[in-house]
C-alpha cells in the first residue's frame, strides 16, 4: 500500500489534534454554560381605536431597547357593513421585559375579561446546540489555525493547492456556524410578541343568555391564526436549515447512484453488441 503524501497526513492530523482538543472542552465548558432559553409571546386584544394602540406598543418597544419586526394596519368589513381598523405587528423586547411588556400592552384594553381573546407565552431552551455549535467552533477556528501554518511552510503548488481547498471549506463552516450562534444568541436576548389589535366595533354585540358568540368567533380566529403561524415557522426552519443538510447527504447518494445505473446501461450495451457480432 502507497504511504500517504507528507503534506495529506499533515492536514489530516490537524483535523485530529483539534478534535481532540475540542472533545475534552466540551465536557468542561457544556457543564458551566449559561441556560439560554427563546421566549416568544402572541396576544390578541380589543380596543376601541387599534392605530392608536399599534402607536403605543411601538413606542413602548422602542424604550425597552426593541424595535419593531413587522406591522400592518388594515380595514376590514363587518356583517353590518361597518368598516373598521385592525392591526397586526411584531416587536422585539429584551427577554428579560418580556412580562412587562405584556402587562403594558393588556392595560390598553378596557376590559380583561372580555379584551383579551388570547395571550400565549412559549419558550424554547436552546443551550445544548448553542453549547455544541460553540464547540465545533472552537474546532473549526483551531484547524484553521493548524492549516494555516501548514500553509505557510508549504513550497509545492500542489501542496498549496490542497492546503487552501481545506481552508476554503473550513473557513465556510465557521460563518455557516457563527451565524447559527448569532441567531440563537439574538432570539434569546430579544423576545417577540406577535399582537393582533381589533376595533371594538368589530365585535358582534350579541348576547344569548350570557353567552357571547362574537368573542368566542374572534378567539377561534385568532387559535386559526396562531396555529398557521405554527406551521409557516416550521416550514421555515425545514427550508433554511434541514434542506440543505439533506442536500449535502443525499446529493453524493444521488450522484453514485447515477453512475452505477450509467455503468450497468453500458454493461448491457457492450454485451448487446458482442452478442451480435458473434451472431
Amino acid at each position: 500500500m502507497a504511504a500517504k503524501a507528507p503534506m495529506a497526513e499533515a492536514v489530516e492530523e490537524a483535523y485530529f489534534d483539534e478534535d481532540m482538543a475540542a472533545d475534552s472542552n466540551f465536557s468542561t465548558d457544556g457543564a458551566q454554560s449559561e441556560r439560554i432559553v427563546i421566549k416568544n409571546a402572541n396576544i390578541s386584544i380589543v380596543v376601541k381605536d387599534p392605530s392608536t394602540a399599534m402607536e403605543t406598543i411601538v413606542k413602548m418597544a422602542e424604550d425597552m431597547g426593541g424595535f419593531v419586526v413587522y406591522s400592518n394596519l388594515f380595514k376590514t368589513t363587518t356583517s353590518q357593513g361597518l368598516e373598521v381598523p385592525n392591526a397586526n405587528l411584531t416587536v422585539r423586547v429584551p427577554a428579560e421585559k418580556l412580562e412587562v411588556a405584556l402587562d403594558e400592552i393588556k392595560s390598553l384594553v378596557e376590559d380583561p375579561q372580555i379584551d383579551i381573546l388570547n395571550e400565549d407565552v412559549s419558550g424554547q431552551d436552546v443551550t445544548s446546540e448553542v453549547t455544541d455549535l460553540e464547540s465545533r467552533l472552537r474546532n473549526l477556528e483551531a484547524a484553521e489555525s493548524q492549516l494555516l501554518k501548514i500553509m505557510e511552510n508549504a513550497t509545492e503548488t500542489e501542496d498549496v493547492i490542497t492546503v487552501f481547498r481545506e481552508l476554503t471549506s473550513v473557513r465556510e463552516e465557521i460563518e455557516v456556524i457563527e451565524g447559527q450562534i448569532k441567531f440563537y444568541r439574538e432570539s434569546a436576548a430579544l423576545s417577540a410578541i406577535s399582537v393582533f389589535i381589533q376595533a371594538k366595533a368589530a365585535i358582534e354585540p350579541i348576547t344569548i343568555g350570557g353567552w357571547k358568540p362574537g368573542v368566542e368567533a374572534q378567539r377561534a380566529l385568532q387559535a386559526l391564526v396562531n396555529g398557521a403561524q405554527t406551521i409557516v415557522d416550521v416550514l421555515i426552519w425545514l427550508l433554511l436549515f434541514a434542506l440543505p443538510i439533506l442536500a449535502i447527504i443525499g446529493l453524493p447518494i444521488f450522484l453514485i447512484i447515477r453512475w452505477v445505473r450509467k455503468r450497468r446501461k453500458k454493461k448491457a450495451q457492450n454485451e448487446g453488441t458482442a452478442e451480435k457480432k458473434i451472431s
